[in-house]
């Protein structure tokens, strides 16, 4: 080599080539092996001080005193048809590196400190106990004559891969997901279960009717009057807007965006696409090592297009590093395949990550990706695991088949969850537990095997205007200490509850649909929760390389960045329409305060509501019951309910069957199939100003030992053949106090409505507002809803309920 001058090829023949001593190349030289790879083998470092060096057919093997046979620090190396043994290449900016067709094979490594660029093409990584790639630094602000020239093949490279991405990831659907999707249950078959016995599961006492038609009434069930002089129209109730919309099919899915639509709305990521700086890795093979590649430290880099395989972890990027990863395929790795933490950030695109052993994509601590486009499925844990302040945008993703959650928040993690589709999980869709955030928006969640949305322990997301449909258990489950706000959802054919909620939690579930479920439309238990999580059968890994993580550092910081919502201490229901589920609409048995307001509950094929259990006061107020299968409402036994201002309209049993203690004030009750108001057993309860017709039966009747007032309450005459009276009490009780109310009789060519005011529910919200065929925009005209409790009792027997509009 001291022999050789400026730009001269040195010609190796075969045989293996050892110095004792670091070689220092002080001019620019090639060097080139002879006959086939592997005839010639150096055990040399070298130390490259001229500007430009080349290397060709050459095996590389560590000499005895370093590991590392080559290294640069200010000039280009290029490296063609290499092997690497055992040994480490290094790069340090302003020096840059172009190698293509190499292997670096039993543990072999290259390490980029500051690079301002470097390519890596078509080579092969295999054996490693580290990581195979390591990029360490900021890009250096110094360049060397190679930048210029490498930056402009880069741009190249990445204009050809950039231009293959610009179909739908739709059509890049491996075979394996369309036989899973034609194997499953079709959901258009789902309906016409419905319509039968088998699989329905009701607790006896939600559908405890049996007692509530005496024989007395058994007569009014024969009855076949059609007399529609007789009969008040409530179709002009003010939920009228929540009237129920047609079951949803695929069609009616959002669509998952193509890579080239998102970056045309995402100046971010698609400045992010653009970009080539750091070390550039494309179609290369890191196979069967402890490591991938490895950014740390404000580093940067670009993989396009390689294959990550039976690793410990594909890439791990920690430290401020940048990585922009596009079109690869990440399998087999032993924990997570792709790692990211403490603040790191980039784009995420198009990648089909899968069989991993645990999280496909793992985010924490202020880590803030940007995940477009991937396939991240069949994993033996979640697909993706934001926690510990980890934070993202998780967009048009395909999220299947894994055997935990598919995605799954906690400990403060907060990431944005957008136009995904999560089907077909052994779990849970969506699970945020212990802390966990996140605006949950706009995806497709359908056909997993847990709830759909499983939030518990603290976890505290915005579930807002998603398809959660045609899953094997509930669809939306809110556990043990769960909270968020979970507005205009479509939740539907789901083989459990709609939405199930144990009392100790606070949800607000506002403008939702929660239709043709085979259960209940919302539950709300006050039994212990199980005790396995929604996320999975068991607790994910979260020690990194067996090491323990103090997460309570991480909740040191907050992001408001989604939380800036209406804080509350009484779990809500608000303007959601719960319609045609197999079993109750509404099923309370809970030992925590609830408020149910503004609801449509209608064609349930049990009861409307049904109130089994509430030791804390229930306020139902405002809401429309119709149509319901048995009773409209029901209260059981020594529970403590008010309801205020509701319209319990043509159910097939009795408006109302009241056993508890409470008030039933101004709610208008009519054409339902038996007694209009039935209060009986022990019932100590206040029955003021409502207006109530029974077509077929009494309008109220009081039963039993019921204490309470019966008061200027406002009688519709029913049918002539009607020969029940208006109210009925019984002789021998001396507690229940009936006066000034009022029998009006129908009188032909007279008005016979409902007026002054109109059918309640009351209209609080401009029919204009909201919108029936998509939920997005329901209820949510009034600014906000404050709610208190009056500590001393109520004006003038007022409700306890306060609406300030």
């Amino acid at each position: 080599m001291e022999a050789a001058g400026p730009y001269d090829r040195v010609l190796l023949h075969p045989g293996v080539y050892e110095e004792q001593a670091e070689v220092t190349l002080k001019v620019p030289v090639e060097i080139v092996g002879m006959g086939k790879l592997g005839d010639v083998a150096l055990l040399v470092s070298f130390d490259q001080q001229c500007p430009t060096a080349r290397l060709c057919n050459l095996v590389f093997m560590p000499a005895w005193f370093s590991p590392v046979v080559y290294k640069t620090s200010s000039g280009h190396v290029q490296l063609d048809n290499c092997n690497f043994e055992g040994c480490q290449l290094h790069v340090r900016g302003p020096g840059t590196c172009q190698a293509r067709f190499c292997s670096f094979a039993q543990g072999s490594s290259a390490h980029f400190l500051g690079v301002a660029i470097s390519l890596m093409d078509s080579c092969e990584f295999s054996g490693g106990d580290s990581a195979s790639i390591t990029v360490e630094g900021p890009p250096v602000s110094e360049r060397n004559w190679a930048c210029k020239h490498l930056a402009a093949l880069a741009k190249t490279l990445t204009a050809v891969t950039m231009a293959t991405s610009s179909g739908s990831i739709v059509d890049a659907v491996s075979q394996d997901t369309k036989d899973k999707v034609s194997t499953s249950s079709s959901p258009l078959i789902f309906p016409l279960l419905l319509t039968g016995q088998e699989g329905t599961v009701i607790e006896d006492d939600s559908m405890d009717t049996s007692n509530e038609s005496s024989d007395e009434d058994n007569e009014l069930r024969g009855a076949n009057v059609s007399n529609i002089d007789y009969t008040l129209s409530y179709e002009q109730h003010g939920l009228a807007h929540l009237s129920e919309p047609g079951l949803p099919d695929c069609a009616s899915f959002p669509a998952l965006l193509s890579l080239s639509a998102e970056l045309q709305r995402d100046a971010e990521a698609q400045e992010l696409a653009s970009s080539v700086q750091g070390c550039l890795l494309r179609r290369c093979l890191l196979r069967d090592g402890k490591g991938g590649v490895h950014l740390c430290n404000h580093a940067q880099a670009r993989l396009e297009a390689n294959v990550f395989r039976g690793l410990n972890y594909a890439v791990r990027c920690i430290q401020n590093a940048k990585l922009v990863m596009l079109r690869n395929e990440v399998s087999g790795c032993r924990a997570s395949g792709v790692f990211l933490r403490l603040s790191a950030q980039g784009l995420i695109a198009e990648n089909n990550i899968h069989s991993n052993g645990e999280a496909g994509l793992d985010i924490r601590k202020g880590a803030n990706p940007i995940i477009l486009c991937n396939r991240i499925h069949s994993g033996l844990r979640s697909g993706i695991v934001v926690l510990g302040n980890g934070k993202g945008f998780i967009r048009s993703n395909q999220i299947y088949g894994n055997k935990e959650a598919g995605v799954y928040i906690l400990f403060n993690g907060n990431p944005v969850v957008s136009g995904n589709h999560i089907f077909q999980g052994l779990a849970a869709g969506i699970a945020v537990n212990e802390n966990g955030r996140g605006l949950i928006t706009e995806n497709v969640i359908r056909q997993n095997q847990w709830g759909g949305a499983d939030i518990r322990r603290g976890g505290d997301p915005i579930l807002r205007n998603n398809f959660i449909c045609h899953g094997y258990s509930d669809g939306v489950v809110v556990g043990e200490r769960g909270r968020g706000l979970i507005e205009g959802n479509h939740i539907y054919g789901n083989r459990g509850c709609g939405v199930w909620v144990m009392s100790s939690s606070l949800p607000q579930l506002i403008g939702n649909y929660i239709t043709h479920n085979r259960m209940y439309g919302l539950a709300v238990f006050c039994r212990k929760d199980p005790e396995s999580s929604g996320a999975g059968e068991g607790q994910e890994n979260f020690h990194e390389e067996g090491e323990l993580l103090a997460w309570e550092s991480d909740m040191d910081s907050e992001d408001e960045r989604f939380s800036s919502r209406r804080p509350i201490t009484v779990a809500l229901v608000e303007n959601n329409c719960m319609s045609r589920n197999g079993a109750v609409g509404v099923y309370v048995k809970s030992s925590e305060a609830l408020n149910v307001v503004g609801n449509m509950v209608a064609n349930n094929r049990a009861a409307g509501m049904s109130i089994i259990q509430s030791s804390q006061l229930t306020r139902l107020v405002g809401n429309c019951v119709h149509g319901n299968g048995r009773v409209g409402i029901t209260v059981d036994r020594e529970c403590r309910v008010e309801l205020r201002g509701n319209g319990i309209y043509g159910n097939g049993c009795h408006g109302i069957c009241f056993r508890g203690d409470g008030q039933i004030v101004e709610n208008d009750v009519v054409g339902n199939g038996a007694i209009g108001i039935r209060v009986m057993e022990s019932a100590d309860v206040k029955v003021l100003r409502n207006r109530v017709q029974a077509l077929q039966g009494c309008a109220i009747s009081v039963r039993q030992q019921v204490r309470g007032v019966i008061q200027e309450n406002l009688v519709y005459q029913g049918f002539p053949v009607n020969i029940k009276p208006p109210i009925y009490t019984n002789p021998l009780n001396q507690e229940c106090v009936v006066l000034s109310n009022t029998l009006l009789t129908h009188r032909p060519n007279t008005p016979w409505a409902l007026e002054n005011p109109p059918p309640r529910p009351l209209c609080n919200n401009p029919p204009s507002t909201t919108s029936s065929a998509h939920p997005a925009n329901l209820a949510i005209s009034m600014t906000s809803r404050i709610t208190t409790t009056v500590e001393s009792g109520c004006h003038n027997n007022g409700s306890i309920f306060c609406s300030i509009l």
